[in-house]
């Protein structure tokens, strides 16, 4: 599991203070991107260095608490599952009390960038991501 923190701010909210429905896909996308970070394959690297990249092919997300301005939140990113070409990423969102606030759940396609053909998830990366699978399988993420 990886986990990401943020603080719920005036421009990802509705007229009513309350979190507006895309930012929280928003936000998900801003811890997928730490975890990547994380294990060694940043955009940054993903970009310049490397001749794959991972589109996100399926999102769905669900409210279940709202949040305001100001409020921090946790979020927690599980690998869900791993494929010859693809992952998929889960996530739960929590507010300050740890009550669950919302869930997400992203799939990404291994891509080779030139061709743009789904390719096998490389190997370097299969190991890193398989092994943060493995981790979560044990404690129940």
């Amino acid at each position: 599991m990886y986990i990401y923190q943020t603080k719920i701010k005036l421009h990802e909210t509705d007229a009513a203070g309350i979190l507006f429905f895309s930012q929280q896909f928003k936000m998900v996308h801003d811890a997928y991107e730490g975890l990547l970070e994380k294990i060694g394959f940043g955009f940054p690297e993903l970009l310049k260095n490397k001749d794959f990249f991972l589109p996100i092919v399926h999102a769905e997300s669900d409210f279940k608490m709202p949040l305001f301005v100001g409020d921090l939140i946790e979020i927690q990113v599980f690998v869900a599952d791993v494929g010859q070409t693809s992952l998929t990423l889960s996530y739960k969102l929590f507010n300050l009390k740890q009550e669950l606030v919302g869930t997400a759940q992203t799939v990404h396609v291994t891509i080779n960038k030139i061709s743009r053909q789904k390719i096998p998830i490389p190997k370097e990366m299969r190991e890193k991501i398989e092994a943060i699978y493995r981790e979560d399988k044990i404690h129940g993420g």
